[in-house]
């Protein structure tokens, strides 16, 4: 594939420029930026099984995460604070490691059917409260963390983006099969898969058996 440049004449540089390529901004989307995790927002959190997670590292290297349980499993503690608990990964740590160089988060939540979303952002805090930390295991496991976060700002996003790309209708649902497997797309990317399809079988179901293992 060929490598593409950007032609520096066609490349936004301020502010004032980009605007000048939209319209003025409605003032109820200017309204509806709340401080505060309102009736609505606090509703919302408690039906969400799923949300993205956006941190920055001290370098300016940003990150998004997917963060997911049961639906409820963000703890809303006050109007201004709400807590996600850490379950088990690959140990890699980039969200953590990020939050402890920047504390500065968007979270971005999900209902599964809702067009709409809710954003949230703010400034987070890794805490090891057992109690705090107790109350949010599954399965008798406790998360070895949780991540804190006072909201800055939350608002309600339009369903634009979800009804355009039409995530949730089951008709334009994609089959899994037709890419490789996560193990197998990894291994290409680093040792090399094996070329016997017994053996990726093997691996692919090793995977599935880690997955129920280590969930929680």
């Amino acid at each position: 594939m060929q490598q593409f440049s950007v032609n520096p004449d066609f490349i936004v540089r301020d502010e004032t420029s980009l605007r000048e390529l939209f319209p003025a901004t409605h003032e109820l989307a200017i309204q509806k930026c709340q401080t505060r995790l309102d009736k609505h927002a606090r509703e919302f959190i408690s039906r969400s099984p799923f949300l993205c997670l956006g941190t920055q590292g001290v370098d300016g290297r940003a990150d998004v995460s997917p963060r997911g349980d049961p639906a409820g499993f963000v703890r809303v503690l006050d109007q201004e604070t709400l807590a996600i608990p850490d379950r088990p990964g690959n140990n890699r740590l980039d969200s953590l490691s990020n939050i402890v160089a920047n504390p500065s988060v968007g979270l971005l939540f999900m209902v599964p059917g809702f067009d709409d979303t809710l954003r949230v952002n703010g400034t987070a805090t890794l805490v090891v409260d057992p109690e705090l930390l107790k109350a949010m295991s599954i399965n008798d496991r406790v998360p070895k963390v949780a991540i804190v976060v006072k909201v800055t700002s939350v608002f309600m996003h339009c369903a634009k983006a979800f009804r355009r790309s039409q995530l949730w209708d089951p008709s334009k649902f994609q089959d899994r099969s037709e890419m490789p497997s996560l193990i197998n797309i990894i291994m290409d990317q680093t040792t090399g898969a094996p070329d016997d399809a017994g053996e990726m079988k093997a691996l692919d179901d090793k995977l599935e058996e880690d997955y129920k293992r280590t969930l929680y």
